[in-house]
């Protein structure tokens, strides 16, 4: 028996795929649980149809977070804060401060969660950040921390 599946079944295939199992397990407990349907002509095409949804869908997402690539790659992002004589910052610079600068200064919607330091700046200077955009594309976003 030839079902498409809709989650993710161990052992069997995950969501979407078009899998040929024993009837007996299709009959009695993937379908009647909703973890499958049959693979009707019907079914087929409309889960081939759905899934090029999908494709476009993820494509445009992709290029948005390209085009917003190329908009903090672009960008220099300043930061002042208060240091001591040798340039030592009072506190640190974490990634919740540069999202807040980010969306301060360049307009841009951008999640603390996605931007990646190996740890708190601690010193003025310039430095490169990473952001993590979704879908594989990072930008570097360039940080300068001046003294107040």
């Amino acid at each position: 028996m030839k079902v498409i599946l809709l989650s993710d079944v161990e052992g069997v295939g995950k969501m979407g795929e078009l899998q040929d199992v024993n009837d007996g397990f299709g009959r009695n407990f993937l379908v009647p649980r909703g973890l499958a349907v049959l693979a009707t002509k019907g079914n087929v095409k409309k889960q081939d149809e759905h899934v090029r949804a999908l494709i476009r869908a993820r494509e445009k997402i992709v290029k948005a977070a390209g085009d917003l690539r190329e908009r903090i790659e672009a960008a220099t992002l300043t930061l002042k804060h208060k240091t001591g004589a040798d340039g030592k910052l009072f506190g640190s610079v974490t990634p919740k401060e540069i999202a807040e600068a980010i969306k301060g200064q360049l307009n841009i919607e951008i999640d603390r969660k996605a931007i990646r330091l190996e740890e708190p700046l601690k010193m003025t200077g310039s430095y490169t950040v990473d952001v993590h955009l979704g879908t594989g594309v990072n930008a570097h976003l360039k940080v300068e921390i001046e003294q107040e």
